[in-house]
């Protein structure tokens, strides 16, 4: 079983390759190079993107600094953020549960019940409670989950609506039987116990050229509004030969931002970029190649996205809380800060990713989060994401001055699908072959 699990995250994340981020004609591609072993790597780190690729001309679509209206939801102010990384090698990752069937994500309903629900493949919603996987799971979709056709299908995605614990509401990415993406709406019993297959309410049905970029993930920011990552629809090799993802004609290779407690089965919020025209009015930020985990940093409300690479770079994309819609990361006019194909046209301001690494270092970026936990306060502020191909772990640090730190933490016996929290801001692991780590402290 845990074979058949790697096997299928190889193909899948391996497809997954995400796309780059782009200013003035930057982009980055990533991966299919699987990473070295980490006795040769414990010094490796990704290289901060500080030296722009060949010039080419800059213009915008909007302007990314921008801040929003004033209707913007404000953000809670930031605790204190170390100021250097910690000793990394005072802390480690350590199996907290096991035994479940291709998990893709975990999280937290943040609903004071202090489960960890994580997210299988195949179609199934377990849960995690005082350390125990509960025997029922939370929800079963396995009657309508396609997972066939494709590498990257199945369940892919969950969030939790910010009020669930008021009104059960979550929300689910998946793929059907024709390989569509299905973005969908369910409610939970009275008590939450459970959530209820027959309450579906499908918000988007979305169609790919190929297939195997889908992006997956799922997340409220701090505006309470719901975010989708959607990739170009293509597949390795392919290099979005249809131009998807600089088509925002299309939802395909974006990020979407919709109002799920406006009109139903969803409204669009005012300020998106294309809400008046230009666009499909649901994209929030385009030109990504595979957006397969994005996160907001629960305080600050500052977005990353880890985007999967095509044939040689991954790349971190990071936009501060209060920037205006409408970013483009670059796909694929380039793969991370490096030229891939085409010439971006003239006034056309791509915005270039934050951090990249090779594919000496690794082959499929999985974005991961922010540490807001209080047992490990040397943590406060670091992004911890990791690599699907080796299991390889790295925290970075965003300085205020945008200067970056970053270090290869650890080499992990699985192979990463995701990262999670719990309600109280600790991070968890996600490994395909059935494992949850969580950081600790030796």
């Amino acid at each position: 079983m845990k074979f058949i699990a790697y096997l299928w995250v190889l193909l899948g994340l391996l497809s997954l390759a995400a796309c780059g981020e782009v200013n003035a004609g930057v982009i980055q591609a990533s991966q299919t190079a699987i990473l070295p072993d980490a006795s040769s790597t414990n010094t490796v780190s990704p290289t901060p993107t500080s030296t722009p690729p060949t010039a080419t001309p800059q213009t915008s679509l909007t302007e990314n600094s921008t801040p929003l209206p004033a209707t913007q939801v404000s953000v809670t102010p930031t605790p204190a953020d170390v100021i250097t990384l910690p000793d990394l090698q005072a802390y480690t990752w350590q199996v907290v549960a096991d035994g479940f069937d291709q998990p893709v994500a975990l999280l937290d309903a943040m609903d004071g019940s202090g489960r960890l629900f994580v997210v299988e493949r195949s179609g199934l919603v377990r849960i995690i409670q005082d350390g125990n996987v509960l025997p029922t799971p939370f929800l079963d979709l396995q009657d309508r989950i396609g997972l066939t056709g494709s590498t990257s299908a199945g369940v892919l995605g969950m969030a939790f609506h910010p009020n669930f614990s008021k009104n059960g509401l979550f929300f689910i990415h998946y793929t059907n039987s024709s390989g569509q993406s299905v973005i969908a709406r369910f409610q939970a019993n009275a008590d939450l116990s459970a959530g209820d297959p027959i309450t579906e309410r499908r918000l988007l049905e979305i169609d790919y050229p190929i297939g195997e970029h889908k992006g997956g993930d799922l997340a409220f920011g701090l505006d309470s509004f719901l975010y989708i990552s959607i990739g170009d629809g293509g597949g390795p090799g392919n290099g979005d030969q249809a131009g998807n993802a600089q088509n925002p004609g299309t939802l395909l290779g974006s990020i979407l931002r919709i109002d799920v407690d406006g009109e139903d089965p969803y409204a669009i919020p005012p300020d998106n970029p294309f809400g008046s025209g230009g666009g499909r009015p649901e994209i929030w930020v385009y030109g990504l190649r595979n957006p397969w985990r994005f996160s907001f940093d629960r305080l600050t409300g500052d977005l990353f996205i880890a985007d999967v690479g095509e044939n040689a770079w991954e790349e971190i994309n990071f936009l501060p809380a209060g920037t205006r819609g409408g970013s483009n990361f670059g796909w694929n006019y380039f793969e991370g800060t490096h030229r891939y194909q085409g010439q971006p046209p003239p006034g056309l301001i791509l915005t270039e990713p934050i951090f990249q690494y090779d594919h000496n270092q690794g082959c499929s970026i999985v974005g991961g989060v922010v540490y807001r936990g209080q047992a490990l306060h040397e943590w406060q502020g670091v992004y911890i994401y990791g690599d699907y191909c080796q299991g390889h772990v790295w925290a970075l640090l965003r300085h205020p001055d945008g200067s970056l730190e970053n270090q290869l933490h650890e080499k992990v016996s699985a192979y990463i699908t995701a990262f999670g929290q719990d309600q109280a801001g600790e991070v968890y692991l996600v490994d395909i072959g059935g494992e949850i780590f969580k950081l600790v402290r030796k």
